[in-house]
């Protein structure tokens, strides 16, 4: 009878899984190190500038609206101290993570670098956990006010009246589709991008300052009703400081400005190792970047404050979301307002591609690394699936409301900067820069006050950050603990000692001797070579290499594999190498001993003491446990035509 093919269930599949690289699988030994990118040709750094815009001038779309909704009449004050946080504060701090960090990983892999093992893959998850936070907010954020221009215009009002949610999700689903069709960055549509929007934004402002001159009235109504609900001066200043973090939106640029930093053309002079022109154009984008942004901040929560009246502000009013477009439309027509409504949807629509292609980028850097993501999580279309139905949650939990989600963004935002604030300190500390590190470190209780203030006041956002933390954490320790047997050495390599006892025993059996290292004298090698002897009866005329592998990091995941000769007392020969894990170490070796000898090598082994269960949680958190059984397993796993498996005898 003959068997039916089902070829669309393994098309769909193939193509879900395009791109995967395959790790580990048939004995071989490769991993992400085996397939290096090909060299990225840069752009000048104004032209990348407009990728970090598509992020940071995008929130003026909501910006103002929120400012206003937090600070009422104080709006403009609070939004001069944001600019002068943002200005001292978080651009000294990115000059500096850009310096520090010039291939685009950002101040989390400044702090991976500052701390090890366990406690090091922890703190970087919790970090990863808000930075998706940032992400997923940033997509859903945008398409929640992109679907607020389009059911606030005139001309759609009617159609799309009370379907702002539907409205969204569509949105959120369309950037899910063009992701899995294959998104390619064009640096072009940002530029193209950028450029017009900000071109109508400006003409908003010159015409509402206009009307601010026209109407002189505003300005003193604006004063009087300003000193009659606050005071003197000095009480407007506490109270602007206490309620800007609700404006930290605003700030929302700098982590995607150093992410971007690989695109930075630079100079033809510029290495690898020291990409110096790289990084002063990076510095240059991200100062353009933030004194652009700071004189948009302050004449918009200007002439917003001052023309768009209170009760438009508020949920349901027509400047909820969209003061600007409120002005385009009420000062400038409805045409002209329509084209920046198109503007506004478009650079919104662009900023959560741009968020998406940042997540796709950043989880992959990180949790495969860690062996904290399961397989396919190499592959772009199950990712784009994971998050686009993330983005749907999350839009339905807030109801697409743009304020709501205004302190889960603003949470993320100010974990991210005030991580890179301590980063950066840290870094100016061991650096011996007294002066930068008491700066920094200034900054950073700046951030972390504000932090803190932004949890306290809408805790919404800590929840949700808290969530994403909980999720990838569970996660990420899911898959490592199901792909605890994995083989996940890249390669390895032996030195022309280890490379010359290889040989000495290649044209005989090929036996090896695991060896724990205690006090490596004579005597402990002697009695090991004696009782595996006995052990497994074997002839006195048969020949042994010792191998002993030393753990370093037990929480890494994959690495090479250097393997070192020595000869121990005059007669002992003993390969030794460093891992984080002795099973897999030897597993690699034992691999490629084969694949360079064409002959199958055996192991020895001495049982362990201890029970099962508690020498699995030595492996799984230690890298050393019961090697023996999972040194077989590894094998097993890697190499499933067991006539080519090295074998594992255990005495």
């Amino acid at each position: 009878m003959a068997t039916t093919e089902h070829p669309s269930p393994r098309r769909l599949r193939a193509w879900m899984l395009e791109g995967l690289s395959d790790m580990g699988r048939g004995g071989g030994l490769q991993g992400p190190h085996a397939r290096p990118d090909p060299p990225h040709k840069g752009q000048p750094w104004y032209r990348v500038m407009c990728l970090t815009g598509v992020d940071y001038f995008s929130t003026l779309g909501y910006q103002p609206g929120i400012a206003a909704l937090a600070a009422g009449l104080l709006s403009p004050v609070a939004t001069l101290v944001l600019v002068v946080v943002t200005l001292a504060g978080a651009l000294p701090v990115y000059r500096r993570v850009a310096q520090e960090s010039p291939h685009g990983q950002g101040s989390i892999a400044m702090l991976e670098r500052l701390l090890t093992f366990w406690k090091g893959k922890l703190f970087v998850l919790v970090l990863l956990g808000f930075a998706a936070t940032d992400f997923l907010v940033t997509i859903t954020l945008s398409a929640a006010d992109a679907s607020t221009h389009l059911v606030e215009n005139p001309h759609l009002a009617d159609a799309l009246r009370d379907r702002q949610l539907v409205v969204t999700l569509v949105l959120i689903a369309l950037l899910g589709a063009v992701f899995l069709k294959g998104f390619l960055e064009a640096m072009g549509v940002a530029v193209a991008l950028v450029g017009t929007y900000l071109a109508l934004n400006v003409v908003v402002v010159v015409a509402g300052l206009r009307h601010v001159a026209a109407e002189g009235h505003v300005v003193t109504d604006w004063s009087h009703a300003l000193t009659a609900e606050h005071g003197n001066v000095f009480v407007m200043i506490g109270v602007a400081l206490v309620v800007f973090p609700k404006l930290a939106l605003g700030l929302s640029g700098f982590e995607t400005g150093v992410a971007v930093m690989p695109h930075v053309q630079g100079d033809t002079s510029d290495t690898e190792d020291r990409p110096t022109g790289r990084i002063r154009d990076t510095r240059r984008l991200l100062t353009t970047a933030a004194l652009v942004m700071s004189a948009f901040l302050i004449t918009t929560s200007f002439i917003t404050t001052l023309l768009v009246p209170e009760r438009e502000f508020a949920s349901g009013g027509e400047a909820n979301g969209r003061a600007l477009a409120y002005l385009a439309h009420a000062y400038l027509g409805n045409t002209f307002g329509t084209v920046y409504d198109v503007s506004t949807i478009a650079i919104l629509w662009f900023a959560g591609a741009s968020a998406m292609a940042g997540l796709l980028n950043l989880m992959p850097r990180y949790l495969p690394r860690y062996g904290m993501a399961p397989h396919w999580a190499r592959a772009v279309r199950p990712m784009v699936i994971v998050f686009t139905l993330v983005g749907f949650l999350v839009t339905w939990i807030f109801d697409a409301d743009v304020d709501a989600q205004g302190g889960a963004y603003a949470t993320g935002v100010l974990v991210l900067i005030s991580s890179a604030a301590v980063a950066v300190t840290i870094a100016a500390r061991r650096a011996g820069q007294r002066g930068w590190t008491v700066a920094f470190a200034v900054i950073s209780a700046v951030f972390l006050y504000t932090t803190v203030l932004n949890v306290v006041e809408r805790p919404d956002g800590v929840k949700i950050g808290a969530c994403f933390v909980a999720g990838i954490v569970v996660v990420s320790f899911l898959s490592r603990l199901a792909r605890s047997f994995e083989l996940r050495v890249t390669h390895v390599e032996l030195d022309a000692m280890a490379e010359r006892f290889v040989r000495d025993i290649a044209h005989r059996k090929i036996r090896f001797i695991a060896n724990e290292p205690d006090n490596r004298d004579a005597a402990e090698y002697r009695d090991k070579t004696e009782q595996i002897r006995n052990d497994n009866d074997l002839p006195t005329t048969e020949d042994f290499v010792f191998v002993e592998v030393t753990v370093t990091d037990p929480s890494e995941f994959e690495a090479g594999l250097t393997v070192r000769g020595e000869v121990m007392h005059g007669r002992h020969r003993v390969l030794t190498t460093d891992s984080s894990s002795v099973p897999n170490a030897l597993a690699a070796l034992l691999l490629h001993v084969r694949d360079s000898t064409g002959r199958i090598p055996h192991i020895y082994f001495e049982w362990t003491e201890g029970g099962p269960f508690a020498n699995f949680l030595r492996f799984f958190l230690f890298g050393h446990g019961e090697v023996a059984p999972v040194t077989r397993e590894i094998l097993r796993e890697a190499e499933p035509d067991r006539t080519r498996r090295p074998r594992v005898h255990v005495g």
